[in-house]
């Protein structure tokens, strides 16, 4: 006896294959392309109008490249479920904000981390000086200051494009527009900067602190010694014993 299959029923496993064979964690975003690069997965997401990291990048990806987008914030574990990824392009986008933790999970295996050409004026060290990827910072709005100069000396910074991280603000004037890396090997150190302002804005604390103390000292003294020559005159107003005395024997 023969089983007879319907169309329906062909259809229905057709699909349960479907959900079991496709590979969900490797899908592609719509919005993006997806591809093989030396028998890596490649996510090519450039120039989409894209104005935030897509969620739904495969798992796999080793190579992604978001560059030539609006996107604004890379936020916390913006990246964390992409263990494999090695190449990560953020170039010639928008980002101004950068969260401590936005690439917490992709530290270890990141070996390439392109930043360039984004609107990034400051950055959390935190956020750069766990990874072990070659960076490239180069034309961005940089205020220099002690944080940045600690990334420039701790971090992987790219050879090729570190001439171009220069300071579009700083503390004093005659750094605006120079490279950072040129001003530094002319022996300025923002971070003694900050640590002498810091070492002055104690110091005038502690003055004011002191002023007050010797304030309301001269002010207790000076309102004691009111008090006890408002005591004594009180007292010398006083009628002797003395004197109440020979009153009262010439009375007699």
């Amino acid at each position: 006896m023969s089983l007879s299959t319907t169309p329906a029923a062909s259809v229905a496993q057709a699909f349960f294959c479907l959900l079991l064979c496709v590979p969900w964690g490797s899908s592609c975003p719509p919005s993006c392309q997806c591809t093989e690069r030396a028998g890596a997965k490649a996510v090519l997401c450039s120039s989409r109008h894209l104005e935030e990291i897509p969620k739904d990048i495969p798992r796999d990806a080793v190579f992604l490249k978001l560059d030539a987008n609006s996107i604004t914030r890379i936020p916390s574990n913006a990246f964390r479920h992409l263990s494999h990824l090695e190449e990560l392009d953020l170039s010639r986008n928008a980002i101004e904000k950068i969260d401590r933790a936005a690439f917490k999970g992709v530290a270890a295996g990141l070996r390439t981390l392109d930043l360039s050409s984004n609107r990034i004026r400051s950055i959390p060290k935190e956020a750069l000086l766990a990874l072990n990827a070659k960076l490239r910072l180069a034309n961005n709005p940089w205020h220099c200051e002690c944080a940045l100069q600690e990334v420039l000396w701790e971090a992987r910074l790219d050879p090729d494009s570190v001439q171009d991280i220069t300071c579009h603000t700083a503390p004093r004037q005659e750094y605006v527009g120079k490279p950072l890396l040129q001003v530094l090997d002319a022996g300025v150190n923002f971070c003694s900067v900050r640590q002498r302002t810091t070492d002055i804005a104690m110091f005038i604390t502690m003055f004011g602190w002191f002023a007050m103390v010797i304030v309301y000292v001269i002010c207790y003294v000076r309102h004691n010694r009111d008090d006890t020559c408002k005591h004594v005159d009180y007292l010398k107003a006083l009628p002797s014993p003395q004197g109440h005395a020979e009153t009262t024997s010439t009375a007699l």
